[in-house]
């Protein structure tokens, strides 16, 4: 009895720790770039909008443009870039 519960105990643990993984297309993304960031302006615009507050200024766009930012690109709707 005592194996079968071990046996249960330790599926559910790989379960569990097999649902957080990444998804394939966010381990492609993660394979094919050495940093997290692209730049400190990519890190400091993910920090400025972690909390879901979507301020994204005209300035934020054209970095990430040139600096070819990759992640979960965020869209925000014309009215909510500022324009500093």
């Amino acid at each position: 009895m005592k194996s079968w519960t071990a046996e249960i105990v330790v599926s559910a643990v790989v379960a569990l720790v097999l649902g957080g993984c990444a998804t394939s297309q966010e381990w492609s993304d993660w394979k094919s770039h050495p940093t997290h960031f692209a730049s400190g302006e990519h890190f400091a615009f993910s920090m400025r909008t972690s909390d879901g507050a979507t301020q994204v200024r005209r300035s934020d766009i054209e970095i990430a443009r040139a600096q070819n930012w990759w992640g979960k690109a965020i869209t925000v709707a014309q009215s909510q870039v500022v324009a500093r």
